[in-house]
């Protein structure tokens, strides 16, 4: 069993600021393993018939655990699971509870309102910088194409046929347990469509006729696709202003192997990475940050930058996603700087290996790889929760 120590960290810092901590993300990204690997937990399956059993007096059941760290994984087959995460977070605050279920039950409106203030929430994205280096195979080119899910990126060939099945399972076990869509045809369309034009801006008239339905039954079935964390929308940060483009959003794939194979790639050539590092940086802002509220930036002149930080009281921070160093162009951070003077200006890209400040005209651009945005990432999120 391999120790995912980012993740491990991640909830332990959660378990201190409340009693329970509600593991969400897709299916197989692998909340069951890493709820397995804390130390001193007791583990409860809540698939099995005792198990839930046990939990049919929730009073009862979490009195004799009085001082323990535990585990409810699967939580979304009891009949009530918000219930019980309510009586443990207002009566019983000396169990430690970390209770992983399906992203369809964080994304129903009873949980959410049952638990408001009640619990921490983690986002278990698929598998990030860190986790290449406690898995010891820091190949990127390996993990965009078989993706960031560990079952996946542990196979031995492309997992082709998995991919479908996972669309499948998500399908069958997932959408239709909560969301009661009835043309799975179409939703599946809609979603391999998003997945082979990841990272584009998003038009719903396009997908409406070969889905076959409506543009109304598309943003719903966008919306569904958001709520279980399978696509990811950004949307544009502007100031309303008559040069900026300020409704049409960007969506992403969650994971670059879903992208692959719907794109039908088998190889990686040079032009692929830049899309996939893409994903990837975005993936790790997800991860460190355990916000979905990230932004992109275009204005009418077709000047974009690839991703926006930007907090209430904090100038808004552009970062820029190359491959390479050599293939930036200061042009589009410029024209948004024109906009937006103050900020941080970052480059992520794959080679460089230790920071570096460059200036274009009165830009000044600091040039990172993705180890050296970590620390950044991690100040950016102290400072908005001090």
């Amino acid at each position: 069993m391999v120790l995912r120590r980012f993740w491990i960290k991640e909830i332990e810092a959660a378990w201190s600021r409340r009693s329970v901590v509600w593991l969400s993300g897709v299916r197989r990204a692998g909340k069951t393993v890493l709820s397995q690997s804390l130390p001193n937990v007791e583990y409860f399956d809540c698939e099995l018939p005792r198990v839930r059993r046990a939990m049919e007096d929730p009073e009862g059941f979490l009195q004799s655990l009085s001082g323990k760290r535990i585990v409810l994984d699967e939580i979304h087959r009891l009949q009530h699971p918000s219930e019980l995460l309510k009586i443990a977070a207002d009566h019983y605050p000396s169990v430690r509870i970390l209770a992983t279920g399906s992203s369809t039950l964080g994304a129903s409106t009873k949980f959410r309102d049952t638990l408001a203030g009640r619990k921490e929430q983690l986002w278990l994205t698929p598998m990030t910088l860190a986790d290449l280096e406690d898995f010891e195979r820091r190949d990127l080119r390996h993990r965009f194409l078989y993706g960031g899910l560990p079952p996946f990126f542990l196979a031995e060939k492309i997992p082709e046929r998995e991919f479908q099945e996972w669309m499948d399972a998500y399908w069958a076990k997932d959408i239709q347990e909560l969301f009661r869509l009835e043309r799975r045809h179409s939703f599946q369309k809609f979603a391999e469509l998003l997945m082979a034009q990841s990272g584009c801006i998003f038009e719903a008239a396009k997908f409406a006729r070969p889905c076959e339905v409506s543009r109304g039954t598309i943003a719903n079935y966008l919306a569904v696709l958001e709520a279980t964390f399978v696509v990811h929308v950004l949307r544009p940060f502007s100031t309303h202003r008559a040069t900026e483009i300020t409704s049409a959003p960007k969506v992403y794939g969650f994971d670059t192997g879903f992208v692959c194979y719907h794109r039908g790639w088998h190889e990686l050539r040079r032009d692929d990475l830049g899309l996939l590092w893409e994903h990837f940086i975005l993936n790790e802002l997800h991860a460190r940050l355990q916000s979905p509220g990230i932004r992109y930036w275009r204005d009418k002149r077709g000047h974009e930058v690839d991703f926006i930080l930007a907090g209430r009281k904090k100038a808004p921070t552009a970062i820029e996603c190359k491959w390479s160093s050599a293939d930036f162009d200061a042009t589009n951070l410029q024209a948004f700087r024109r906009v937006y003077p103050n900020g941080d200006n970052l480059v992520v890209a794959n080679d460089v290996k230790k920071p570096v400040a460059r200036s274009y005209g009165n830009v000044s651009v600091r040039f990172l790889g993705l180890a050296g945005l970590a620390p950044y990432l991690q100040k950016s999120r102290s400072s908005a929760h001090a």
